[in-house]
């Protein structure tokens, strides 16, 4: 299970409509772990209620962590207790930070956001400034009221900066935008489901390995797929479980009382992120690259299965 730390929340900033931001801190004013630029916490609201929240702040002040919340009236609840219940003083638990979004060395990029989509992002353009690379960010929102740090933003960056309040100015136009700039250009993208299919398909083109997508929803799967029983052997624990076709591995395992964190439960946070020791993973979440899949050495255990009879994990 992944190590968790007792944060207090310092402060509650609003930041857009609808949009809070936390400020986090250790209760005895301890530095908190290191985090890198596009880096998420799985964020323990309360017993059974875990969401996971990007980190927006400064790498470089482990004294605090700020994510930022978007009211989700009619989500699963976890929004509405931030907004609602979560106050300046309460003390809460936060996982170690992990990166699934994490910004590689190049020496151009495009950065696309929408809406809350804007917070894996924003810790990315202060490191790209620091390490002298190009760069642009154009960023789309309903309204300019709705849109995250948008004044930050244009503080700190100014022309670097394009707002697309969608009221306004209309939508972005991807197909122009993406074919404006080199095929050396990194692309990093988060916002709705929308967005990231768009610029999916206007990349479809774009050299491998160029284009780094960060998603709230899962990817729809294949409804063809096939979900055969399997058997999965927990080689920490000793025991070996039998997965139904008609159940997870997340849920075998915790229906046999070994303890394993998640939130998200359809392959988007990875918090359920479990060692693969042998076997072949028939992988089906929405987070792994083509050649992190053909590594083979990983497995989201609420979505992925195995691919023949048998795995091994380290549990």
């Amino acid at each position: 299970m992944t190590n968790l730390h007792p944060v207090r929340v310092s402060e509650r900033i609003p930041v857009a409509e609808d949009v809070v931001a936390l400020e986090l801190r250790h209760p005895d004013g301890r530095p908190l772990p290191a985090w890198s630029p596009g880096a998420h916490v799985d964020v323990l609201l309360s017993p059974g209620l875990t969401r996971q929240y990007s980190l927006c702040g400064d790498p470089r002040d482990r004294s605090v962590w700020r994510i930022a919340v978007r009211l989700q009236p009619g989500g699963r609840g976890g929004s509405q207790h931030v907004h609602d219940r979560l106050s300046a003083s309460d003390v809460i638990e936060v996982s170690e930070p992990r990166n699934h979004f994490e910004l590689l060395p190049a020496a151009r990029y495009l950065f696309i956001a929408g809406g809350i989509g804007i917070t894996p992002i924003l810790p990315m353009l202060g490191a790209a400034r620091e390490a002298g690379a190009r760069w642009e960010l154009h960023y789309a929102g309903r309204t300019a009221a709705s849109m995250p740090f948008r004044e930050q933003l244009l503080t700190d960056y100014g022309s670097r900066v394009t707002l697309y309040p969608e009221d306004e100015r209309g939508r972005i136009d991807l197909d122009l935008l993406i074919g404006m700039n080199p095929p050396d250009t990194m692309i990093y993208c988060c916002g709705p489901s929308g967005m990231l299919e768009a610029v999916e398909a206007c990349c479809a083109w774009w050299p491998g390995r160029r284009l780094h997508v960060e998603r709230f929803t899962p990817v729809e799967r294949d409804s063809a797929a096939d979900d055969r029983e399997f058997e999965v052997e927990l080689a920490r624990s000793g025991r070996t479980l039998r997965v139904p076709a008609d159940r997870s591995i997340l849920e075998a395992v915790e229906e046999a009382g070994v303890g394993v964190l998640s939130s998200c439960r359809e392959g988007t946070c990875g918090t359920c992120e479990t060692t693969v020791l042998e076997g072949r993973v028939d992988h089906r979440d929405s987070l792994l690259t083509a050649d992190e899949r053909a590594a083979n050495d990983t497995i989201f255990l609420c979505v992925s299965r195995a691919a023949d009879n048998r795995l091994v994990i380290d549990l």
